[in-house]
């Protein structure tokens, strides 16, 4: 059929399409087309991590190796910043401020020394999960990957410089005659744990750090607190005894909480002493929990907002 326009041209009628009414996502599902960088299932973006897992290793041996390129002591920094920190930390708590609990030096100075390492670990984890996406956005808006790949990659670089620091201090645990034992093999589910955590915890930053850039601005001061209510410099339980009115819950609060609990893992693995011979079965039991809440619950809440992340 045709028909006359007004100029005189012949216009042919084409015969309905069947496409004709339908909606956009009928349209979609009908010629099996998907949303640009639509989220996968959650089985499909693990499948997708496990199979970029060389990228995630690589990169983070090369953020490790870059974080110091700059200085002239190069690598050195990895182990000498936590040791300085636990040099001044000695200074206020240790001798100005008499935050031992009855420690001396040969007990207290490691104490210290494993507390600053550990509690380093997860810090910088939590510090360069929050900076994961935001502070990447040339590589996240420049190529398709997992998102998730930036944060397990920083959290893995920081173990490494962990491993590094870990050297140091057997040489300093065996200096003030604490020798290896048959407990000094329990770091390695220790760190497996605590690694865990420190991902799902990376994980959770790097999400809300992607939608409030000036979380990084706030986060040292979080970190700084919570350092102070978990014993990485003195003992907590001495503090808390030193304050009757502190209510028990608070006590328990704060004994609990998932820095406490792998310091007082790994004190326990490594400190030969009269304060770290006894370890409570419900310790273990806190690490494990805190593992797996954090990174499942971290994992899931990075995933559902993976569409997101590198836009606007």
């Amino acid at each position: 059929m045709s028909e006359t326009t007004h100029e005189g041209a012949v216009a042919v009628n084409s015969p309905p399409s069947s496409d004709q009414g339908l909606s956009p996502a009928a349209l979609a599902e009908k010629y099996g087309l998907t949303v640009s960088g639509a989220r996968p299932s959650l089985p499909d973006y693990v499948r997708q991590l496990w199979e970029r897992r060389h990228f995630i290793l690589a990169f983070s041996r090369a953020k490790l190796h870059a974080q110091y390129s700059q200085a002239k002591l190069g690598q050195v920094w990895q182990v000498l910043t936590p040791l300085l920190n636990a040099a001044v930390f000695f200074f206020i708590f240790g001798i100005l401020m008499g935050g031992r609990g009855g420690m001396e030096n040969d007990e207290y100075i490691p104490f210290l020394v494993t507390g600053v390492f550990v509690w380093t670990f997860t810090q910088q984890s939590v510090m360069t999960g929050v900076r994961a996406i935001s502070g990447n956005l040339g590589l996240v808006r420049a190529l398709h990957f997992p998102r998730a790949s930036l944060p397990i990659s920083f959290s893995l670089q920081q173990l490494q410089q962990l491993l590094y620091s870990m050297t140091v201090l057997a040489a300093i645990l065996i200096g003030f005659q604490h020798y290896p034992t048959r407990l000094w093999p329990l770091i390695i589910p220790v760190l497996a744990l605590q690694l865990v955590f420190n991902v799902g915890l990376a994980l959770m930053m790097a999400r809300l750090g992607a939608q409030t850039p000036d979380l990084s601005q706030l986060m040292p001061f979080l970190l700084r607190t919570w350092m102070y209510a978990s014993g990485v410099i003195f003992p907590l339980e001495y503090m808390l005894e030193k304050h009757d009115d502190i209510p028990a819950w608070v006590t328990d609060v704060l004994l609990a909480n998932p820095i406490s609990v792998y310091l007082e893992l790994m004190r326990y693995a490594l400190i030969d002493g009269p304060h770290h011979q006894h370890l409570d079965g419900h310790v273990w039991l806190l690490a494990v929990g805190w593992a797996v809440v954090a990174g499942i619950g971290g994992f899931v809440f990075f995933w559902k907002a993976e569409e997101r992340y590198g836009r606007g």
